[in-house]
């Protein structure tokens, strides 16, 4: 069973998955309202050219996008999945369990979550954001991690086992055949979302004038 979650985040936020942070942000504020996103308006608002976007793309192969090739998801999707996020107003939905966690911290809002039991169907409600995770239904709900060793295309990789679950025990059947896999209570598994957003942040922020060694990072969203 995985217990290292340090490395794991650090695994989540490297160039392992292909994403490109400095992109990224810019693309979930512009997911974050409810429309697809052109790629030249990813383009603008990152600082980057229509080519370089597009580039950056191809190397992250589960992106979605419309029949008109405007991007509609990475990792927040205009497209229903399980589960459901409302965020500044709009109906919105992610990859997995975990994305739920993340992404209200790293947006700097607050959103109300509507999941439901991999195992047995039953809802999960909660809400979170910047300061952590209320009023969890059932206050028994866990979420499912794994590790992999291939992180490349991330969504079939990692997301599509990282599930909620009404309780541990409802989640003992997965675990049973993911014997490397974990579970944590919710308030745990939002701990490890906020620190993936921290370090995602960190990487899409200007250093500080003449820290010495690294180039200088931007997030022009």
């Amino acid at each position: 069973m995985t217990t290292d979650f340090s490395h794991f985040t650090g695994r989540m936020t490297s160039p392992d998955t292909g994403i490109e942070p400095a992109l990224w942000l810019p693309l979930l504020h512009l997911l974050a309202q409810g429309e697809p996103v052109g790629i030249r308006d990813l383009a603008a608002v990152s600082g980057r050219t229509v080519r370089e976007v597009s580039a950056a793309l191809l190397a992250v192969p589960d992106t979605e996008y419309d029949g008109t090739g405007r991007i509609v998801g990475l990792g927040l999707t205009l497209r229903p999945t399980p589960h459901r996020l409302e965020m500044t107003g709009k109906q919105l939905y992610t990859w997995c369990a975990l994305d739920t966690l993340i992404f209200p911290a790293l947006l700097g809002t607050t959103a109300r979550v509507e999941s439901v039991c991999h195992a047995t169907g039953e809802p999960v409600r909660l809400s979170t954001g910047a300061p952590g995770v209320t009023a969890v239904e059932p206050g028994t709900a866990v979420v499912s991690l794994v590790n992999p060793e291939d992180m490349s295309r991330v969504r079939s990789a990692f997301c599509n086992q990282v599930h909620f679950f009404a309780s541990a025990q409802a989640a003992q059947p997965w675990l049973d055949a993911h014997p490397d896999g974990s579970i944590l209570p919710v308030a745990a598994a939002a701990k490890i979302g906020a620190a993936m957003a921290a370090s995602l942040l960190d990487e899409t922020l200007p250093e500080e004038p003449g820290a010495p060694g690294n180039a200088t990072h931007r997030c022009a969203c």
